[in-house]
């Protein structure tokens, strides 16, 4: 068997592949004793020595301070065995096999805490009186009056223990209680412990969101019966199986902390000693499930429990809502030097502002500390526990509400609970460290809309509760029979809640001083010292008093007053050459401080009284030595400036850490045949190359040693993984949270692709026929290609996903994106067309460069702009939450595009306005930022609400919504309705220069044009046509114009609508 540490550090073994390890126990027993003389009186009940006596090996589930400590020291337990710990002596009585394995730590005994090892075996048909007698003896031997510490709460098991425990207490000794001492020593944890309970955590958080979450969701979905029982056993059988859910730990270091818990029904019960029943997983509307599971890894426990929401009701959202935040202010409080109930207070604070009537339902404590128990005593997070938090504990989180009343007739929904439980570590460095945070807990990811029509139609007066309950966006919709007409509702409703929660977002944000300060000025430019020659004597001889150029020290030597004077090639701003008859002229313009275009750098700011050469004429009668001159200083002008610009870039990158290759243990993932972008530079073949996953980082290479680029784990944001459909590329790409090099470029994305399609010309002109064989035979070929591509990017996307999904890049939240094609649309990023795709955490547009890659928390606002009948296209404004950052435009796009986008941004929670102009957003930032506090006063961003503004202007004319050619007025036709593409909206200065063109260029109106038709036709006695008849042909006409896209598809109907993003 395996060390139960999973350490390859020294270790002894003994027999059937036992083995302790040394190291860990030396380091371990030291802490013991170091802890016992520190705190002897106030933790250790002033013991002299202490006995622990562990019972024999049972069935059931049991969590016992004699087992943790076997385990804490030696890596195992040790059943029926008897442990006696003084200051120069440890007794250990156990039989021949255990007493095999235990002579291996004498040696270390000694050298830790200079502890001579006795060790007595007890034979097979011995009680084991003789041996006890001898150790009651040992521990007289110290003293007379020794205190003799053992744990009270363990109630003696076995015929052993039976036996050892009267002899104790008919000893004469004094007794005392050292569970407390136990409890401390367990409490801080090592970097080995804390491997541990993540190795745990990880488990539990794949098994809940991979095994229970997708079971419940087809349970409901199909509406099967299925028992509580029995979800507790396919629990269990997948925890005690890591492979079923692609967790790389070795079955046997794994176990059940206890029973999967799954309760709904009305039924609830939050005690950890709760257990499932055979009742049926109740999911009927307003329903509430419970469910909780527990993984141990080398017998160090992680838990977590979540409720689940089946159409819940508003009394279920705001109970959920509170304990949400009254859970993660408990964990808030998880830090050193804080004690341990102030934990639950925070939680009962919340719980008293948002919601006093519960705080009779909330559970007595916020959890327990965890680890080889799964409820450590003295680490209770309740209101009396004064005890003051260390780094490395290790808390099982777990607050509730107990007993709640929901406004339903249904007994089995009336009464519910709510749980909330997550694994957490204090940290002294960062903030506490939630383990199982991979499991959302979120109301969109718990909450589940589960309406059916037939249910109102039986229920219509839950009508009016329906439409009060909180606009949440639930994780997945079940059996969804809503219209349209009540989707456009529910989305109008989430904006608005959307728009409170960001205004009030933004006003933190502002009053915090965070993004959107500054006055949008970069850094000032810098040189470095110019310095050509640092001596005289270092000038290069010279013969003739011409212009020369010294390659080597990069300086041009000009004949100045019969002397040779030396300038760096970086100060001159410009060489020209002119011929004129036989003489040539050379004129040389150098930079000089503090004129356009040339502010002051750190050389002119130091030397503010020097004097500067501005320009410098020479002229000479040989024109051949003149013109290579003047070409000569351009070449070298044009290779130093490039250089020190390279140099600029790198000097602004952030320092990567360096990448570990993989070795003997573990072969790279790799992936031939790819091309990079941006490429690199220089005037060499351009080469294929492979990319390697290694230890921590990406390698790419080409055959060329000089083509190589490192990509750090640490250093991705983002990664996608996009194969090729209606694309002519398979593509890897990244986009880093810092700049690398790629060649001589700057850049924050790395793409690698292949090209699944060959370019193929066919020789001679003429059309080859569809049913041509070799015709079929190549479009064969390509769907092959293109399929093996996408299959080996497939491959190699797995296994990466497989390494990232280590302990080790838990923190660095990493995987594969992959672009969600029926959610995208056309439109203009930058100069050219685009296809824009959304990812589950981004928009992206990987084909074109250059890339685009915007990531969604980032965003605050988009606004929707142009839009409005008779428009084809619109644009899309993406407002940044820092402010300092340009607004993103995407123009052009299609408005048969339109409400797939709106429901795609209501969706992913991103709060979007519409306008029927172009705004000039750089004043209103700056607007923003000068004056935040006028800004939240105003309403926030509800300037940009074209409903409200509509609603509140007295006398507006009728909505875009109401509109319909047969109504308009022939005055009424807009003139910007010819214009689609155009910015609708120009800066001041603009309007007061074009103000007398447009007065001398602005044509008749209707009224006039009409007037002289009308004068005109009655000259000719052409004056049938009516007045009405005219207008109809006039709103005819541009009821054309502006007909709003037909969306039809062939068959006749309407599209259907685009899905949500899970």
């Amino acid at each position: 068997m395996a060390d139960k540490n999973g350490s390859t550090k020294p270790s002894a073994t003994g027999p059937a592949g036992y083995s302790i390890n040394l190291e860990s126990f030396s380091k371990r027993l030291k802490l013991f004793y170091t802890h016992w003389e520190e705190h002897k009186s106030d933790a250790w009940g002033a013991s002299d020595a202490m006995t622990i006596a562990t019972p024999p090996p049972s069935e059931d589930l049991r969590y016992l301070k004699s087992s943790a400590l076997n385990i804490w020291l030696l890596g195992y337990e040790f059943p029926e065995t008897i442990m006696v710990f003084m200051s120069k002596q440890i007794h250990f009585l156990c039989s021949q096999k255990k007493a095999s394995l235990l002579e291996t730590i004498r040696k270390s005994a000694k050298e830790a805490v200079g502890a001579d090892v006795v060790i007595r075996v007890k034979a097979k048909n011995d009680d084991g009186s003789t041996s006890m007698e001898q150790l009651l003896g040992a521990i007289r031997s110290q003293s007379e009056d020794s205190v003799v510490g053992y744990i009270a709460k363990e109630v003696p098991e076995g015929k052993l223990l039976e036996t050892w425990s009267e002899k104790l207490a008919g000893s004469g000794l004094n007794l005392t209680d050292v569970t407390n001492g136990f409890s401390e020593l367990f409490a801080v944890k090592d970097a080995t412990e804390l491997t541990c309970v993540k190795k745990a955590a990880h488990l539990t958080s794949s098994v809940f969101k991979h095994f229970v979450v997708p079971q419940l969701e087809r349970t409901i979905d199909e509406e099967k019966k299925v028992s509580h029982s029995s979800l507790m056993d396919a629990t269990e059988k997948v925890i005690i199986d890591p492979a079923k859910v692609k967790v790389k730990l070795k079955a046997e270091n794994v176990d059940i902390c206890y029973p999967p818990i799954f309760q709904s029904g009305g039924k609830f019960d939050l005690k950890p000693s709760a257990s499932s029943n055979d009742d049926n997983l109740f999911y009927d509307s307003a329903s509430v499930i419970i469910s909780a599971i527990g993984s141990r890894y080398s017998s160090y426990c992680s838990n977590i429990a979540r409720t689940f929401m089946i159409d819940a009701t508003p009394t279920h959202t705001k109970a959920y809502e509170v304990l949400l935040k009254a859970h993660d202010a408990a964990i808030a409080m998880l830090k050193p030097g804080n004690k341990a109930g102030a934990a639950y207070q925070a939680a009962v604070s919340v719980v008293e502002k948002e919601a006093p009537e519960l705080l009779p339902n909330l559970t007595r404590s916020a959890g327990t500390g965890i680890g080889l128990e799964f409820r450590e005593s003295g680490l209770n997070l309740n209101m009396n526990n004064n005890r003051l938090l260390k780094s490395g504990m290790v808390f099982n989180v777990s607050l509730g509400f107990q007993n709640l009343q929901a406004e339903t007739n249904n007994p089995k929904t009336q009464n519910f609970s709510l749980l909330l439980a997550d694994t957490v570590i204090v940290s002294s460095e960062k903030p506490p460290e939630v383990l199982t945070a991979g499991c959302s807990k979120l109301v969109r990811d718990v909450a589940y809309a589960f309406n059916e029509e037939q249910e109102e139609e039986e229920k219509p007066n839950s009508n009016g509760a329906a439409n009060n309950r909180d606009p949440f966006p639930s994780k997945t919709t079940l059996r969804s029979g809503n219209n349209e007409a009540s989707k456009e509702e529910l989305r109008k409703q989430h904006q608005a809640e959307l728009a409170r929660q960001k205004n009030e977002e933004t006003a933190r944000r502002l009053a915090g001083g965070g993004p959107g300060d500054g006055d949008r000025r970069g850094p000032v430019k810098t040189s470095g010292e110019l310095v050509a020659y640092k001596n005289v004597n270092d000038l290069p001889p010279s013969k003739e008093l011409a212009i020369q150029l010294d390659q080597k020290n990069e300086a041009i030597l000009l004949p100045i007053y019969g002397s040779m004077v030396p300038f760096h090639v970086s100060t001159v701003k410009s060489v020209t050459s002119h011929q004129d008859n036989r003489t040539c002229t050379v004129r040389i313009v150098f930079n000089v401080p503090g004129t356009a275009f040339n502010p002051h750098d750190a050389n002119s700011l130091k030397n503010q009284g020097a004097i500067y050469l501005k320009e410098a004429t020479f002229r000479s009668k040989d024109p051949r030595h003149s013109n290579e001159m003047v070409g000569r200083i351009k070449l070298l002008r044009r290779q130093v400036a490039s250089r020190e610009s390279e140099r600029a870039e790198r000097a602004t990158l952030v320092t990567q850490e360096k990448l570990q290759l993989a070795g003997n243990r573990m072969k790279p993932i790799r992936l031939p045949d790819l091309w990079i972008r941006p490429v690199f530079g220089g005037r060499t073949r351009k080469l294929s190359g492979t990319l390697e996953a290694h230890v921590n980082g990406f390698r790419y290479s080409t055959p060329n040693p000089d083509q190589r680029v490192d990509i750090m784990f640490a250093n991705i944001k983002h990664a996608f993984f996009q194969p090729a459909e209606r694309e002519m590329i398979t593509l890897l790409h990244f986009r880093l949270h810092n700049h690398i090099m790629v060649g001589n470029k700057k850049t924050l994305d790395v793409q690698f692709y292949v090209e699944v399609m060959d370019v193929v010309q066919t020789l001679g002109g003429g059309r080859r026929s569809n049913y041509d064989p070799d015709e079929i035979e190549e479009e064969q070929r390509e769907r092959e290609r293109k399929n093996r591509i996408n299959m080996d990017f497939q491959s190699f996307v797995n296994k990466v996903q497989d390494l990232w999904g280590q302990p080790q890049f838990r923190d660095l939240d990493l995987e594969f994106d992959q672009p969600l094609r029926e959610l995208g649309f056309h439109g203009v990023p930058h100069k050219s067309a685009a296809f824009m795709v959304p990812t589950s955490s981004c928009l992206v547009e990987l084909i074109e460069t250059p890339f685009v890659v915007i990531t969604l928390s980032e965003i605050e606002i988009v606004n929707l702009e142009r839009v409005g009948l008779g428009q084809k296209n619109f644009d899309m404004a993406i407002v940044f939450k820092d402010f300092n950052k340009d607004v993103f435009r995407i123009d052009s796009i299609p408005s048969t595009s339109l409400d797939a986008i709106k429901e795609w941004l209501d969706a992913t929670d991103l709060k979007y306005y519409e306008s029927r102009l172009n705004l000039n957003w750089k004043p209103i930032l700056k607007t923003i930022t000068d004056d935040p506090e006028k800004f939240i006063e105003d309403g926030g961003w509800e300037f940009l609400n074209l409903e409200a503004s509509d609603s509140e202007s007295e006398g507006s004319e009728e909505s875009d919504q109401g509109y319909e050619p047969s109504d308009v007025e022939p005055e009424s036709v807009s003139e910007d309705d010819d214009s689609d593409s155009a910015s609708l909206v120009e800066s001041d200065e603009d309007d007061e220069d074009s103000e007398e063109d447009s007065e001398e260029e602005e044509g008749k109106t209707w009224e006039e044009l009409e007037r002289e038709a009308s004068n005109a036709d009655k000259e000719r006695g052409d004056d049938s046509d009516s007045e009405e008849e005219r207008k109809r042909r006039k709103v005819k006409s541009f009821s054309s114009k502006s007909r709003v896209p037909d969306r039809r598809d062939s068959k006749g109907g309407f599209p259907s609508k685009k899905p949500k993003l899970r």
